[in-house]
């Protein structure tokens, strides 16, 4: 019997969903944060990073127990007839759960190094503060906007134990690349589980090498571009 690549699809499509959604949330959250003064700073910090340094099955409880049939959220979802959990959009949730952390963080971060007089001016000339997180926050910003979002990526691709919980291991529904190597070890596939390893491993590599690239490229243009003034 042929090996079922399905895991692949299921692990690409959720990676980039999750992905997509940390990045968006991620940026916006960032930008706040990295604006905001009072005095709650370091606490809202703390839960929107929180994710990040749980365990992963805790995570999955926590998300269990949010989206679960006896959660408000699962109810309402009952009274149309849908059940979240066990399904691909509860994988995607998980994943961008424990990815969004790795956005925001590094966002953030890449936010608080703009220098506050060039926005100090766009305000000046009375822009708007949308346009200035357009026009001037995030192209400053986006190297390290960038580097959040390859983290993103790759901790969406590898995630296990909240989507575990919250999706099962349904081949071809939601059973991930991370899930098919576990099991295939726990049932003495070690065969197929060196060939999803090594697959999660060439994209992971993938595309570290195209950030680097990319990273090069620009310094390269900005070198270029000082030494032509």
């Amino acid at each position: 019997m042929g090996m079922d690549f399905s895991p692949l699809w299921v692990s690409l499509k959720t990676s980039l969903a999750a992905t997509i959604f940390a990045f968006i949330t991620g940026i916006i959250a960032a930008w706040l944060i990295a604006g905001y003064k009072g005095r709650f700073k370091g606490l809202i910090d703390s839960i929107l990073t929180l994710p990040m340094v749980l365990p992963p099955t805790v995570v999955g409880f926590i998300l269990l127990v949010i989206l679960g049939k006896n959660s408000v959220i699962g109810k309402l979802l009952n009274n149309i007839g849908y059940n979240l959990i066990f399904t691909w959009q509860a994988i995607v949730i998980a994943a961008s759960v424990v990815a969004f952390p790795l956005m925001y963080k590094t966002s953030r971060g890449a936010f608080e190094q703009i220098d506050r007089n060039i926005v100090d001016a766009a305000r000046t000339l009375g822009v708007c503060e949308w346009k200035i997180f357009i026009k001037v926050c995030v192209p400053n910003a986006w190297p390290g906007i960038l580097a959040g979002t390859v983290l993103a990526f790759a901790r969406a691709l590898g995630e296990f134990g909240a989507t575990l919980m919250v999706g099962g291991s349904m081949l071809g529904k939601t059973q991930t690349i991370p899930i098919a190597i576990y099991f295939a070890s726990e049932g003495g596939n070690t065969r197929e589980a060196y060939i999803w390893v090594g697959i999660i491993f060439g994209i992971s590599l993938m595309v570290m090498a195209a950030v680097n690239y990319w990273n090069d490229r620009q310094q390269k243009n900005s070198s270029s571009g000082i030494g032509g003034k």
